[in-house]
């Protein structure tokens, strides 16, 4: 048996934005259905949200993404702050990246970092020769980092 395990993101409202930005970055083939093409009447607040969602890129990167239906939906996932000097993150995950150098995680950095928060700027580490730790423009912790 084979398996794939995908993170999938929820959002309130902006998953097309966050998969066309993970898109810009990454590469690959978005796919994106609203709830109005599984048959929610146009007019009906809603409707263009995205129901499915994801991004697929030749170099393995596979995320999913979709906009929570409803007015008491979660809010956008993490929230990070700085406390007494450190960095804290109240969201339960982290996405991690790793690739096999530090000049083609650099460049993949770099994306993400447009609109986000640095937790840790991405360089050389005690384990890894490129490391670094964001939540980008959509409240979405990344690390990442340079297998050794």
């Amino acid at each position: 048996m084979s398996l794939n395990a995908v993170t999938h993101l929820n959002f309130r409202g902006q998953a097309r934005e966050a998969l066309e930005f993970y898109a810009s970055v990454f590469g690959g083939r978005t796919t994106i259905a609203t709830y109005g093409d599984f048959g929610m009447p146009a007019e009906v607040p809603g409707a263009q949200n995205v129901v499915f969602g994801q991004v697929v890129a030749d170099n393995g990167f596979r995320v999913m993404a979709y906009d929570v239906p409803g007015a008491n939906a979660p809010a956008t996932p993490g929230e990070t702050r700085r406390e007494n000097g450190v960095t804290l993150t109240t969201e339960p995950f982290f996405l991690s990246v790793r690739g096999d150098s530090a000049e083609e995680m650099s460049a993949l950095w770099k994306g993400l970092a447009d609109g986000a928060t640095i937790v840790e700027e991405f360089g050389p580490a005690q384990w890894s020769p490129g490391f670094g730790m964001l939540t980008d423009r959509f409240g979405v912790t990344w690390i990442v980092d340079v297998a050794v």
